[in-house]
């Protein structure tokens, strides 16, 4: 004897109770997988350029650091030589060659023994970098006495309200000061 066809109502309830394949799980995150591996290539090659331009300053000191920048580190192939690319800002370049085997010391002792055997220099403009001692707390305005803002006041009295009256304000406070 044959068995009936379930209805329709029955069917969906059928599947929406059994799943005919395995629910698929999301893939591992990369990073976990990395960590390792990454952690081998740190020890093994050590730091790279991007630590050696973050501490520029402090490894070769600040006379040479602000005439010149780390642009690369090329590592040797075979048994060859490392070499450490610096970009000189223009006339300084015979000094910094004259300081070549103290800054590869420095960098040597930051990056760990005979890390770099060779400095390459190459005359440039640097990028402009702010150094701690250029930057100078702006001083505040004294404020303007109050005959002096009454007249302001006043003369823009007829102004509508909104953002252009603040600015002639502002400019009007400026202009006050700077003459007084």
């Amino acid at each position: 004897m044959r068995r009936p066809l379930p209805t329709r109502e029955e069917a969906l309830a059928i599947l929406a109770a059994k799943r005919t394949r395995p629910q698929r799980r999301p893939p591992p995150p990369a990073g976990r997988a990395l960590n390792k591996t990454l952690r081998e290539l740190d020890t093994r090659f050590g730091q790279g350029p991007g630590a050696l331009a973050a501490r520029w300053r402090e490894i070769v000191g600040p006379e040479v650091a602000r005439r010149t920048e780390p642009v690369k580190l090329v590592k040797g192939r075979n048994g060859a030589p490392s070499s450490l690319e610096i970009r000189v800002a223009g006339p300084a370049a015979a000094i910094i060659q004259h300081q070549a085997q103290d800054i590869l010391a420095r960098v040597n002792l930051f990056l760990g023994a005979e890390a770099v055997q060779k400095l390459r220099i190459v005359q440039g403009p640097l990028r402009p970098s702010v150094e701690p001692s250029a930057v100078k707390p702006r001083k505040r305005a004294a404020p303007l006495d109050a005959a002096q803002e009454a007249q302001l006041v006043k003369g823009l009295a007829e102004a509508p309200d909104g953002p252009l009256k603040d600015a002639l304000l502002r400019l009007g406070r400026g202009v006050l000061r700077r003459q007084s």
